[in-house]
């Protein structure tokens, strides 16, 4: 019984350690850091941030929407709008219109979510270490509106070798790359 108990922590401890997380991205490294961008920039947002009650948001966003990006939930895997849309066109933030990733970034994944290599530009998300489930994770993040979007991981395709994976709940989609009438609307 001992015997076990020590194979058990020893194999523990070397899942543990081997295991490479995503928070371990190299903030120096353009592959593993949204602010340094490579290769084409499809626009990016300077806009002022969005700053809104819960009982706003809830009169904006529908009850899933509001779950995932205001309370940081997560959608069911393979259940979102976007997950296997081949448009072309731009991903935008569903709360403030935020061009956020674009169709030509988008990747089969096999996850269920919406998957992307690079954002439009690393200006409009940000990340954060999320710690939730017990799990240490990279949380993507509207710039503009800290909207959760979902999150981010090293294991993508290149250039970047990054996956973000994206709750559809969180987007928007405009075929021509333009805002919708929403943020107008929200900003008035």
């Amino acid at each position: 019984m001992r015997l076990r108990i020590v194979w058990v922590l020893i194999l523990s401890l070397l899942c543990f350690c081997g295991c490479p997380s995503s928070s371990k991205l190299d903030s120096s490294n353009p592959k593993t850091n949204p602010e340094i961008s490579e290769g084409p920039s499809f626009g990016s947002s300077e806009a002022e941030k969005i700053v809104k009650t819960d009982e706003e948001w809830r009169t904006i966003l529908s009850d899933e929407q509001f779950e995932v990006t205001r309370k940081k939930g997560t959608e069911r895997a393979f259940s979102g709008e976007f997950w296997d849309k081949k448009e072309e066109g731009t991903y935008i933030c569903i709360c403030c219109d935020q061009p956020l990733f674009h169709s030509m970034t988008k990747f089969k994944s096999g996850t269920g979510w919406p998957s992307f290599f690079k954002p439009i530009d690393g200006k409009n998300v940000g990340v954060e270490e999320d710690h939730t489930y017990g799990m240490i994770r990279t949380e993507v993040v509207c710039a503009r509106c800290d909207a959760h979007l979902g999150h981010v991981f090293d294991d993508g395709p290149a250039p970047t070798g990054l996956r973000y994976c994206i709750n559809s709940a969180s987007l928007a989609f405009s075929k021509d790359g333009a805002s919708s009438e929403k943020a107008a609307n929200q900003e008035k």
